[in-house]
């Protein structure tokens, strides 16, 4: 039974990793997206993470060069972030069940991984956080009131605990 649990929590948390490193990317990659002005340049689905909503947002070019300035500063810090979540993956991944210290190392990448979570979590508030405050307080309610949209047509939001989809992918497939 504990070595069922193990083996659960190694695959929770490389599924986690994988949403996690999914949502820093839509993350980094926003501030190059956040100077596009339509919806329709937002993917198939109409969804790209934070620029499709910064998009509705009127934004003057002096917000805009804010904005990438926030995420080009936070970009290192993500990617190194998602480098360590990856490492710490691909070490469960390597180490087998039948491995004598599995539950060992299913502990430590357990460890590891939330501890990198909390601070990619961290990181991604103090992203948002900074970008809400050179928003005006039209844009502040007009961007809770699409997050609000988003979060009801499906799509989860941009935050940490988000959809974690990539670019594009839209809603995931129905349930078969």
């Amino acid at each position: 039974m504990k070595s069922i649990r193990n083996l659960l929590a190694g695959t929770l948390l490389a599924a986690g990793a994988l949403l996690t490193a999914a949502t820093s990317i839509s993350i980094a990659s926003a501030a190059d997206e956040a100077s596009a002005t339509t919806p329709a340049s937002a993917g198939p689905r109409g969804w790209h993470g934070p620029a499709h909503l910064y998009a509705q947002l009127n934004l003057t070019a002096d917000q805009k060069t804010q904005i990438k300035t926030i995420m080009a500063g936070a970009g290192p810090q993500m990617k190194s972030i998602h480098e360590q979540m990856k490492a710490n993956s691909l070490k469960l991944r390597q180490t087998q069940p039948n491995d004598p210290n599995y539950a060992n190392v299913v502990a430590e990448a357990s460890q590891a991984g939330a501890s990198l979570h909390s601070q990619m979590i961290t990181l991604h508030a103090d992203v948002r956080s900074q970008v809400f405050k050179i928003l005006t307080p039209a844009q502040q309610t007009q961007l809770a009131t699409l997050e609000a949209q988003m979060q009801s047509s499906g799509h989860g939001d941009w935050g940490p605990h988000g959809a974690g989809r990539p670019h594009g992918a839209g809603a995931p497939p129905p349930a078969q």
